[in-house]
């Protein structure tokens, strides 16, 4: 598809992958709606982005998320692209002695059931732009999930699936709208900065989604993820082995 001068809106775009997408799409001619619950950080992020502006609101509030569609319905030309990046997720180990239920039930909350609830929000706005797209934010535990980040890898698997049948639900009602999915391993983020592990750099995983998006190729499988990918293909259970560093 053609990213140039279209609208995109990037939630969890403050930071991290969400602010680097902004970089990025802005380098591509494309108009960027940045929202998130920290306005400061907002502010931050408009001013390192070309042709951008900003919408605060929490994804997983409901009358957030109302305003964040009036707002999004007035724009002059709609909108062509949704970035659902938000998320949240932190190590617990499964053996903790309490608080792995709320944990979960948090995550679940802003890493899925909120992306279902804004996708199909703005969906007919999409649906109108003729050419649209969304883009979901996965991550390499889509595949297999890591024991130390258990709850977070659930809410990955949980995306993933959605994401597969959306796209193939919107392809045969004939609907103007691709999904696009994308899956990178630990990335320099301040959701990986516990993690000991090599990461990825944001800028890169966005320069992949640009990409991806020009060649409307659906999965983006970034770094390591490819390898993973390969072993989850021939055996889940092997690239469970090794993305948790289990002894063959």
């Amino acid at each position: 598809m053609n990213i140039q001068n279209k609208t995109a809106l990037i939630t969890g775009g403050g930071a991290g992958i969400g602010l680097a997408i902004a970089k990025a799409f802005s380098e591509k001619g494309v108009r960027t709606i940045l929202t998130g619950r920290n306005e400061e950080r907002l502010k931050k992020a408009v001013q390192q982005v070309k042709n951008s502006t900003y919408i605060v609101g929490d994804v997983s509030n409901k009358e957030d998320v109302a305003r964040l569609v009036r707002e999004v319905k007035k724009l002059q030309g709609g909108l062509d692209i949704l970035v659902n990046n938000a998320g949240v997720g932190n190590p617990q180990p499964l053996d903790a002695p309490d608080g792995i239920y709320e944990k979960a039930k948090y995550e679940m909350e802003i890493n899925y059931f909120a992306v279902l609830h804004l996708t199909e929000q703005l969906l007919p706005v999409l649906k109108a732009s003729g050419d649209g797209a969304i883009v979901n934010i996965e991550s390499i535990v889509s595949y297999a999930p890591h024991a130390i980040i258990a709850t977070y890898s659930a809410t990955k698997a949980a995306l993933h699936s959605y994401s597969l049948s959306l796209r193939l639900t919107l392809q045969r009602s004939g609907i103007p709208v691709k999904v696009f999915e994308v899956f990178p391993p630990f990335v320099d983020t301040d959701l990986a900065k516990s993690f000991d592990v090599d990461k990825l750099s944001p800028a890169v995983v966005a320069n992949d989604i640009v990409e991806a998006l020009e060649k409307d190729q659906y999965a983006i499988r970034n770094g390591k993820t490819k390898d993973l990918y390969q072993a989850f293909r021939q055996s889940p259970e092997v690239a469970f082995d090794i993305l948790n560093g289990v002894e063959a």
